[in-house]
């Protein structure tokens, strides 16, 4: 496979060539275009993973499927693959909810209610509520984020979704709208949800009533995005909070980032540690099969395939969105010299 390195000149050989010959350039639109590009053509035939089984209508997705799409900080949509195909968001959707209890409620209230900690435990422990009294659940795994959805202000149920599903339609630019057969799914398989806004609410952390603040976590999960939907969602938070191609500020650019900090420290389920380490850029992945990391000044990534690893998250869009991080040194760890 050969690619025309961007404003080079020279051929470039393989792929992995092409994403260090980017490592010292400028991100020039061609040369976002080529990344893209490139490691699309470096992971579609990666086959490794399992789609998600235990949400039996997720087991249905096609797991070839593949989509890679960024939107930079000025609205520039730059996409390769199944960019445009629609999948439900999942556990990407806790980053905005929590977004948006910081947006009305304020910083202090947010870590006070929600806690910003990593519970050190899997993302639906029952063991981590008992251990904390439901205390520093953080708003990214499903205890924390079913606890942010109840603190929501709003006098009934469904004031509570429309701005839910308000504010995610307004980090990507257009009406989103939910999946109804995978909510139907999650909705008869949520039990263990349920049982843990039961827990939350008996040690005072949940804010509504534990069966409707689950039911509106779980409709909230089957809303439907494309990795171009989610690349403009995460290009908000790049760009402080505004989004890039309608130029409404969703979030106050002094929150953004403690919402970037709590997605780097629980963002990719056991093991988020391992991808600052390996990667050092924020990110939430979703087991729809969706991960999108944040570059703050630069754009926002996203990825959809459906293949999981053992964590959760996708296994070609950990690789792919590596890939891009290293080619453009985004590690934000980084020296600039």
């Amino acid at each position: 496979m050969s690619f025309q390195g961007p404003g080079s000149g020279l051929r470039i050989a393989s792929v992995g060539a092409l994403l260090l010959a980017l490592a010292a350039a400028a991100q020039t639109p061609a040369q976002l275009d080529s990344a893209v590009k490139a490691a699309y053509a470096k992971y579609r035939a990666n086959d490794s993973g399992a789609v998600a089984d235990y949400i039996p209508e997720l087991a249905k997705v096609d797991p070839k499927l593949f989509g890679i799409a960024i939107v930079t900080v000025d609205g520039k949509v730059y996409a390769a693959g199944d960019a445009d195909s629609m999948f439900s968001i999942q556990s990407i959707s806790k980053v905005f909810t929590f977004a948006e209890d910081m947006e009305e409620l304020g910083a202090d209230a947010v870590k006070e209610k929600l806690g910003v900690d990593a519970t050190g435990l899997r993302f639906n422990s029952i063991v981590a509520i008992e251990l904390q009294k439901g205390k520093e659940m953080n708003p990214l795994v499903n205890p924390g984020a079913i606890a942010a959805v109840s603190l929501l202000p709003a006098k009934h149920a469904a004031e509570r979704w429309a701005k839910i599903l308000e504010s995610e339609s307004g980090y990507a630019n257009r009406a989103l709208a939910v999946n109804e057969p995978v909510y139907a799914s999650e909705a008869a398989t949520n039990q263990r949800n349920r049982a843990i806004a039961m827990l939350m609410y008996a040690y005072d952390r949940l804010y509504a009533d534990p069966i409707e603040s689950t039911d509106l976590y779980t409709r909230q999960c089957a809303i439907n995005v494309s990795a171009k939907d989610l690349a403009m969602m995460a290009a908000t938070l790049a760009s402080g909070g505004v989004n890039p191609a309608s130029k409404r500020r969703m979030l106050r650019a002094d929150y953004v980032p403690k919402v970037l900090a709590v997605m780097a420290t629980a963002g990719l389920y056991d093991d988020s540690g391992q991808w600052m380490y390996d990667v050092g850029l924020p990110a939430k992945s979703g087991v729809g099969g969706g991960i999108i990391a944040v570059a703050p000044g630069k754009f926002g990534i996203a990825v959809f395939s459906p293949r999981l690893d053992g964590a959760g998250n996708s296994v070609r869009a950990k690789l792919a969105i590596a890939d891009v991080v290293r080619a453009f040194r985004l590690n934000v760890y980084l020296s600039s010299k």
